[in-house]
């Protein structure tokens, strides 16, 4: 059995580094996989949904995966991965309870309404943000859209994780997902249609065609999909918070209102977007099709 050791993950690109490395490790190894959390102190929601993926994943392939929680102390992690479901649903004996947590999601088969009613009411219905009906219905929209991708566009075998947390001392709001299908700079390369790109050399020029308004690959009776992303830009511009998406070889990075793409190298199969937003007093609306911050 090879044992991969879990230590200290937070959300930064430095942190999606070290999840790598744990796909390598588990993706070279000869044998059953049990994961040690014996240095773990500190773990976003992103580390949940790409471990649980990945034991999803390795599992389908016929693999035993051991969680060791015996080996995870007594704190803050363990509450939380307790708090959120994801203890219970990977072997450990304490159930899930609500909290400060988004809780931890498994889709191995697409629901998108159950999905949107997901984040409707866990993730922006809990008060931590305080926005308008019609927007949350707006930011709920492209979120789930990144959800369908998953199973219309990267194949997924182990289908979608969804996870997150409010963090009140950072005043903060995170959701996680991920899928472990093919990702999107393969489906920009297979994609032969009209519009289709003419630079697919790079994981960076991939992602900026992808996440353009209004493309792409698949579309829904002749209209394509991607028109409510900018909703959801402008309103992680205007909630100070940020957005990042990794897939394949390619990164999308969205924080202080500045976009940026990059090409990282084939990194692993299939994606993991993370969200962040900042919880204050103001009051976020939309008009005319932006979004707008009505009053602190």
């Amino acid at each position: 059995m090879t044992v991969i050791p879990i230590g200290r993950i937070n959300d930064n690109p430095g942190d999606f580094q070290s999840l790598c490395v744990i796909w390598k490790q588990a993706m070279s190894a000869d044998g059953d996989i049990a994961f040690d959390f014996t240095w773990c102190d500190f773990l976003r929601p992103n580390a949940l949904v790409f471990l649980g993926g990945l034991a999803r994943l390795l599992q389908l392939r016929g693999i035993m995966v051991e969680f060791r929680w015996q080996t995870l102390r007594e704190g803050a992690v363990r509450m939380n991965l307790a708090q959120n479901g994801f203890l219970h649903q990977f072997g450990g004996l304490q159930g899930p309870w609500k909290g400060n947590s988004i809780p931890f999601r498994e889709d191995p088969q697409q629901n998108e309404r159950a999905f949107a009613n997901y984040l409707s009411e866990y993730w922006l219905g809990r008060g931590w943000l305080n926005i308008s009906p019609e927007l949350k219905d707006r930011i709920v929209a492209p979120v789930a859209e990144l959800y369908l991708n998953a199973f219309e566009h990267a194949d997924s075998p182990v289908g979608v994780m969804a996870c997150g947390q409010y963090f009140k001392n950072q005043n903060e709001l995170t959701l996680a997902i991920a899928d472990f299908g093919v990702g999107v700079p393969s489906n920009v390369r297979l994609y032969n249609g009209p519009d289709a790109p003419a630079d697919t050399t790079s994981g960076a020029a991939c992602m900026q065609w992808a996440l353009r308004e209004g493309t792409s690959t698949k579309s829904q009776k002749g209209i394509s999909r991607g028109a409510g992303l900018h909703t959801l830009l402008d309103f992680v511009c205007a909630a100070k918070g940020s957005l990042e998406i990794y897939s394949h070889d390619g990164h999308f990075r969205l924080v202080d209102n500045q976009e940026s793409y990059a090409t990282l190298g084939p990194q692993f199969e299939g994606t993991l977007v993370n969200i962040r937003l900042r919880c204050d007093s103001a009051y976020y609306d939309v008009a005319a099709g932006n979004v707008s911050v009505v009053s602190f």
